[in-house]
C-alpha cells in the first residue's frame, strides 16, 4: 500500500470519526467487514487517540467496532451464502476452484469454522473477507456471529488501546504510519504466498488427474 494511499485513508478516516463519533466507527468497520478494505489498523488507533483526548470511552469504542463488524460481516456472509456457491460452480474454473474445493471449504468451516473466524478477526486483510467463505460454507450463523464478536472485540480493543497510549504521537509521529505500512506488507506477503501455494497445488493436481 503506497504512502499516498495511506495518507488519503488517514485523512478520510480521521475526518469521518471526528465528525461522526461512535456511529462513524461502527459504519467504517461495517464497510470494512463487508469486503471493502478500510483498515481497522487506521480506524481504531485514531479512535484510541480520541480516547486519549477524553472524547471517547475505550470500551465503547471497542463495542462500536464490534457492532459494525457484525453488521458488515452479516452482509458478507449473506452474499457468500446466496451467490458464492453458484458463482464458483459456474465460473470457478477461471480461478482454479471446483466442486471439490467447495466441499472441502464446507468441511473446513464445519470442523474449524469457529477458530477460523476468531483468528481471522485478528488478521489484517483477512478480517475484511473472512465472512464470504463462511457464508459459502453455510457455517452456523450463531457460531459465526459469536466468534466474530469475540475476535473483533479483542482486536479492536487492543488497537484502540495502542492509539490511546500513543497519544499525540499517533497523529504526529511518522513512524506510526511506517509501522502500519510494514505490518500490512508482512500480511500481504503471507497472503501472496498462500495464493501461490493454492495455484501451484491445483495445477499439480490437474496434471496428476490428466496423467491418470
Amino acid at each position: 500500500m503506497s504512502e499516498k494511499i495511506i495518507a488519503y485513508l488517514v485523512q478520510f478516516v480521521t475526518h469521518v470519526i471526528d465528525t461522526g463519533g461512535y456511529a462513524a466507527i461502527a459504519g467504517l468497520l461495517a464497510v470494512n467487514s463487508a469486503g471493502i478494505p478500510l483498515p481497522s489498523e487506521l480506524i481504531m488507533p485514531f479512535s484510541g487517540y480520541l480516547v486519549y483526548l477524553g472524547r471517547f470511552n475505550l470500551f465503547l469504542v471497542a463495542a462500536a467496532g464490534a457492532v459494525g463488524c457484525n453488521i458488515g460481516s452479516a452482509i458478507g456472509y449473506w452474499i457468500g451464502a446466496k451467490g458464492g456457491r453458484p458463482l464458483v460452480e459456474r465460473y470457478g474454473k477461471w480461478v482454479l476452484m471446483n466442486q471439490h474445493d467447495l466441499d472441502r471449504m464446507t468441511w473446513f468451516f464445519e470442523k474449524y469454522g469457529s477458530i477460523a473466524i476468531l483468528v481471522g478477526r485478528l488478521l489484517p486483510v483477512v478480517q475484511t473477507f473472512v465472512a464470504f467463505p463462511a457464508g459459502i460454507a453455510k457455517m452456523s450463523r450463531v457460531r459465526f456471529h459469536l466468534y466474530t464478536t469475540a475476535g473483533s472485540l479483542v482486536w479492536y480493543f487492543c488497537l484502540a488501546w495502542i492509539g490511546m497510549k500513543l497519544g499525540e504521537k499517533w497523529h504526529t509521529d511518522p513512524r506510526v504510519q511506517e509501522w502500519f505500512h510494514r505490518f500490512h506488507l508482512v500480511v500481504e506477503i503471507a497472503l501472496l504466498a498462500a495464493v501461490v501455494y493454492f495455484v501451484w497445488s491445483h495445477l499439480m493436481r490437474g496434471r496428476e488427474t490428466k496423467a491418470a
